[in-house]
């Protein structure tokens, strides 16, 4: 009878633990190295703790990095039908909620991390947690790795699934891209993805906690990038709120090259900018002896009134509103369809949810996350130049790269 073979998972994350299944499945006697003192803890966090593990609409335009194409391209060994179906069979009905994301019925992150563990368990995985890889060498056609604290592993092949450097009170501190440069590999600049923006302004602190819908645009060189629409929060150091977070990749991007960043806030943005000139015109007729101050009241957050007032360069806010000339009115009107904000950077990795940027996939076989470089040597997850919008797609690129990377690497 021949040898199982022995596959090494490094990181016990969502990747890991899907890619140590995988293998499982495919024969392979599996070992899981996690560096904290329990695996799958960054899933819990997901999707506000109900876990969104996946969405309907995967596809085109929903990941970035050097070669956005290599994603799509492994979807097609593993997708979101595989996705619904693997997890159904462990137990985990599902619902489609708003824009397409994926929830358990039970709204638990737990309930997914539960049926992982059942199902590793049942596979006779070994799971060895704090257990911080510090170095890895091939030897003699196997590989071995060494841990922080003395432990030596052999395996025949590795799957490299440590994450990245988003959230690192989730053992994700970056030690995966060392141990791949280390095997030769070549990484692109990092930097945090689907993250709060901070920007330029002495204002945010008067402002901080107002919360409003509306839409959010990246503007590199005086033209839109990227928007996005939904609920907005003011913050003492700038902006948050699902859209922020979506378009906070190409405000890093463009940060992370040299650029000038601009964010470009529409309160009032199912109004144009005529429309709301309009608007505020009716309103100063309607009652001329209002002070402009208070002319605002009911139209938008009363905390944001002063704010804006002086950004419009009306430092009086007792003044008559019959006083405020069509200059003036048309600075507000101009603000609340299209404020804009310096962007001075974003918030750093403990607030990111996604890493942006990591190793090349273009030094990794998309059909199987094998590396070109190193025989036996898998990928799966953040670690590489891979992240997705927000809604699910960065667990549905978790599931996907593991679960080749799992099954090619027990072969």
């Amino acid at each position: 009878m021949s040898r199982k073979k022995r596959v090494i998972i490094v990181g016990g994350g969502a990747a890991g633990m899907m890619a140590a299944i995988s293998a499982a499945r495919n024969g392979a006697h599996v070992t899981i190295l996690e560096k904290n003192p329990r695996v799958g803890k960054k899933i819990l966090a997901t999707g506000n703790g109900r876990c969104n593990f996946t969405n309907v609409n995967v596809g085109h335009g929903c990941y970035f990095g050097e070669n956005p194409g290599f994603v799509l391209k492994a979807l097609s060994g593993f997708n979101v039908s595989d996705t619904i179906s693997f997890f159904e069979k462990l137990g985990i009905q599902h619902k489609v909620e708003e824009m397409g994301k994926v929830f358990p019925m039970s709204d638990q992150a737990s309930s997914i991390l539960d049926v992982f563990l059942y199902e590793l368990n049942r596979l006779g995985v070994d799971i060895i947690c704090d257990s911080d890889v510090v170095d890895i060498m091939t030897e003699k056609g196997s590989f071995v790795l060494k841990t922080r604290n003395g432990s030596v592993y052999r395996g025949d092949s590795v799957v490299l699934a440590p994450g990245g450097k988003a959230m690192p009170s989730s053992g994700s501190d970056g030690y995966g891209y060392d141990l791949a440069l280390k095997l030769g590999h070549t990484m692109t600049d990092i930097f945090p993805a689907l993250v709060q923006l901070m920007l330029e302004g002495d204002f945010f602190k008067r402002i901080d906690g107002v919360k409003f819908v509306g839409t959010a645009e990246i503007i590199d060189n005086n033209k839109p990038v990227v928007k996005d629409r939904g609920d907005i929060l003011f913050t003492n150091y700038g902006v948050s709120g699902p859209p922020v977070l979506q378009i906070s990749r190409k405000a890093g991007e463009l940060l992370n090259s040299g650029k000038k960043a601009i964010l470009r806030i529409s309160i009032l943005d199912t109004m144009s900018e005529e429309e709301v000139s309009d608007l505020i015109d009716r309103r100063f007729k309607a009652d001329p002896d209002k002070t402009v101050e208070f002319s605002f009241v009911g139209l938008i957050n009363k905390r944001l009134i002063p704010v804006i007032l002086h950004q419009a360069g009306i430092s009086d806010l007792k003044r008559p509103v019959s006083g405020i000339t069509p200059k003036e009115r048309g600075r507000i009107a101009r603000i609340l369809t299209g404020w804009r904000f310096s962007i001075r950077g974003t918030k750093s990795w403990p607030s990111a949810q996604v890493t942006a940027g990591g190793i090349r996939t273009r030094e990794i076989d998309e059909n199987t996350m094998e590396s070109l470089l190193v025989k036996g040597l898998y990928f799966a997850g953040e670690i590489m130049d891979v992240d997705g919008m927000c809604g699910g797609f960065n667990l549905q690129w978790a599931w996907t790269s593991g679960d080749i990377a799992g099954r090619s690497a027990a072969k």
